[in-house]
């Protein structure tokens, strides 16, 4: 397909008034699902990329990783700090997973296919359909939460009917900018970035004389430390890992690789550190609620409550449309059949139903963490392995055999590739025995190194250590022959 509003072979649609060149129209419908985007349609800039991640992460589900820190996991405001700090280095990971779009020209999970096979991608396409759902819940969960307080500060209170309500609009409204496409999701967030970032510095200064920086004065163990840090690790650079080559993908195959890194991994990093270090903070001062969502306006003046909860929807539905749209190429790339359509269908409708148990769940806190937790258990070895797997086929891809689903480059074994399977496995089971997600609610489970080792969490690393070395080790001949067979795109 040429261009993102028609369908294969038809021209560029014509740029909308302030579209960059090439740029089409905010309101065109991208009809493109994980179809190979073809060079005359590659209108992006690697700048594009910062300002599209800097206006979702500009959010207040950042204020609340950061508040779990000092109130769940009993941090003092220092020791958040230093972790949030060391925790969003890792978008790293984010900028690195984001260089093969260019060259792909497909979405993530359809890259994926190169590393694992056309059948055998299939796993971790669906773990992370699971995943990006479960993001998607959490923010629907939160606008609903919001909505609550601000009828309630209108004088309504809001019954189960009215709850119902808020989340069959709330699922409703996240599904129009995914529906739209990748235009207006890059440039609808970019707009939102300047607004969000005089909202923070708002924030900030609201809270200044309320917050009470030594509120827990001796800290957490070494072993709460780490727990945190995956925490921080898996709903940020780590956790975004799995999106980052469905906006990639519109960039030239030229485009410069160090920028597009730079570009990725600092509008993701600056956000979350700046918003994580205001929720711990935030999570110190008198009258914060431990219990509840809204417990983050306990630091806020009564006339800015309402203006507050107004941006924080707007935040939450802009942070949900990367999950909503990133959750539907997925399942393309699961299930080809479907088109992207159908994909934001379904994912509309199975959010709306598990947003509701969410809603009315007396643990959100405490399911929250346990979910950013155990989804390391199949992402840190799956970027591994994707990672490693692009740097040994020096980012060379064949995009005819990655959209193959019966033959090609990358079928194989009949169409599954082993060494991406034993290392995926391996990589999930040693990071479970390192991983703590004691804070889980029902989802609660320690594994027994953890145990042993004063609560600590290494799954993380252990899980990206283990999944790449042990593909390193199985596919490196084979893959390197791959790539050097392969030619490069030129832009």
């Amino acid at each position: 397909m040429a261009g993102i509003s028609e369908s294969a072979g038809a021209a560029p649609a014509r740029p909308a008034a302030g579209a960059g060149p090439g740029e089409p129209p905010v309101t065109s419908i991208e009809q493109r699902g994980i179809e190979h985007v073809p060079h005359e349609s590659r209108w992006g800039r690697p700048s594009s990329l910062f300002w599209m991640w800097a206006g979702a992460v500009w959010n207040v589900e950042f204020l609340i990783y950061g508040a779990i820190a000092v109130v769940f996991l009993r941090l003092s405001f220092a020791q958040a700090v230093v972790i949030i700090a060391i925790g969003n280095l890792f978008y790293l990971l984010t900028g690195l997973a984001s260089v093969q779009g260019p060259q792909a020209g497909t979405t993530t999970f359809a890259i994926s296919r190169a590393s694992f096979g056309p059948r055998g991608n299939k796993l971790p396409s669906f773990f992370n359909w699971v995943t990006q759902a479960g993001f998607e819940i959490e923010g629907i969960a939160l606008i609903v939460f919001a909505a609550i307080l601000l009828a309630s500060k209108a004088g309504f209170s809001a019954g189960t009917p009215a709850e119902v309500v808020f989340i069959i609009v709330a699922v409703a409204i996240q599904a129009v900018l995914p529906l739209l496409g990748h235009a207006a999701v890059l440039r609808v967030l970019r707009w939102l970035a300047i607004p969000f970032v005089v909202l923070f510095a708002v924030m900030a200064i609201l809270t200044t004389s309320k917050v009470k920086l030594h509120a827990v004065p001796h800290g957490a163990s070494w072993g709460m430390l780490l727990v945190f840090l995956a925490l921080v690790i898996s709903a940020g650079g780590l956790g975004w890992t799995e999106n980052g080559n469905d906006y990639s993908r519109y960039l030239p195959a030229n485009a410069d690789k160090k920028r597009i890194v730079a570009a990725v991994a600092l509008g993701g990093a600056i956000p979350s550190v700046l918003l994580e270090v205001l929720g711990a903070a935030v999570a110190t001062g008198a009258g914060f609620n431990a219990t509840s969502v809204n417990g983050l306006i306990a630091g806020f003046p009564g006339w800015f409550v309402v203006p507050y909860l107004i941006f924080a929807i707007i935040q939450l539905f802009a942070i949900n449309t990367l999950d909503l749209y990133s959750s539907g190429v997925t399942l393309q790339s699961l299930i080809p059949r479907l088109k992207r359509i159908h994909c934001v269908g379904i994912d509309t409708v199975v959010c709306g139903v598990i947003a509701a148990y969410a809603v009315f769940s007396s643990s959100f806190f405490a399911l929250l963490a346990g979910f950013l937790l155990y989804i390391i258990l199949w992402l840190g070895p799956w970027c591994a392995i994707y990672l490693v797997d692009s740097w040994l086929r020096q980012n060379r891809y064949d995009h005819e055999a990655l959209l193959n689903e019966s033959g090609g480059r990358y079928f194989r074994n009949g169409g599954v590739h082993w060494p991406a399977i034993i290392a995926q496995v391996a990589g999930g089971a040693a990071a479970y025995l390192w991983l703590n997600a004691s804070s889980g609610g029902v989802l609660a489970s320690a594994g027994p190194l953890s145990s042993r080792s004063d609560g600590s969490d290494f799954s993380v690393f252990i899980g990206l250590i283990v999944g790449g070395v042990i593909y390193y080790l199985l596919a490196r001949k084979a893959v390197r022959a791959e790539g050097e067979a392969t030619p490069a795109i030129a832009g």
